[in-house]
């Protein structure tokens, strides 16, 4: 079985995203170990940050601290595996360039309540989505065993994370409404993966 093949058999089944990543991302990813794990630990640390960021916007809501708190713990200690990994190789934590995809995705949040709540339930989902879909295919094709269970180890958490933002925003808002926004912002995540940034990334 050629790497193409391979490629289309072991994609996740994820129905927020729209269009799967390229053989493109692939090959430029596992070519940048060090700079896939430096973004990564960006990643956690950034998604622990909207978690705890929603928790004080919202620290009236009803049931959310109670999801989010457990779920920013664990973004934090994913942070603290990729940096020691990172570290113990040569590396260390400093700044990296961002693809535009997150500030993209973040401009399409819409301001007004409670659209505003819906948005960022599902700009975070479709976020943790693609993380979930990429660690999944760094998972098969990287060369470095250690990296492969890295990201292997924490799949199952990436996919219950995306989870959490569905059940979050389904337990608030109309399935209807809350599909149609979802298609729209899904279409939003797509186009900004479309051109493939330069620079490895995690969602570039």
């Amino acid at each position: 079985m050629d790497n193409s093949e391979l490629h289309k058999r072991c994609q996740p089944k994820i129905s927020w995203l729209i269009n799967k990543t390229s053989e493109e991302w692939i090959k430029l990813a596992i070519s940048h170990p060090m700079e896939i794990l430096l973004d990564h630990a960006h990643c956690e640390r950034k998604a622990a940050g909207v978690a705890l960021q929603l928790m004080f916007r919202y620290v009236g809501e009803p049931g959310l601290s109670e999801v989010l708190s457990p779920l920013a713990r664990e973004e934090l200690e994913h942070f603290e595996r990729v940096l020691s990994i990172l570290t113990t190789r040569g590396g260390n934590l400093q700044k990296l360039a961002s693809p535009p995809y997150g500030a993209v995705l973040a401009k399409k949040i819409r301001k007004d309540e409670p659209s505003r709540m819906l948005d960022s339930f599902l700009v975070a989902g479709l976020i943790e989505a693609r993380s979930h879909e990429r660690m999944t295919l760094l998972s098969l094709h990287s060369p470095d065993l250690e990296l492969r269970n890295l990201y292997s180890d924490l799949l199952k958490s990436e996919a219950r994370h995306f989870g959490v933002y569905w059940k979050l925003a389904d337990e608030r808002f109309d399935r209807n409404i809350l599909n149609s926004r979802l298609e729209i912002l899904a279409r939003v995540e797509s186009d900004a993966l479309a051109t493939m940034h330069h620079e490895p990334r995690m969602h570039s």
